[in-house]
């Protein structure tokens, strides 16, 4: 089992791929990419459920 400091770390790494990530999809909106944008959308979601377990970890301390 993580730490909770180690879980706070990935809470803040995973924030920040997931902003990085939004910014990627406003690339490929303005470049025309639709099958591309629907695979960085289908990773925001995954990091958003992601995101969700460790938050429900950290519920727990």
């Amino acid at each position: 089992m993580a730490t909770k400091a180690e879980i706070e770390y990935q809470i803040l790494e995973l924030k920040s791929d997931y902003i990085r990530q939004q910014g990627d999809i406003e690339k490929l909106e303005a470049t025309g990419y639709p099958q591309k944008i629907e695979q960085a959308e289908q990773r925001l979601k995954d990091m958003e459920t992601q995101l969700a377990q460790l938050n429900a970890e950290l519920a727990k301390f």
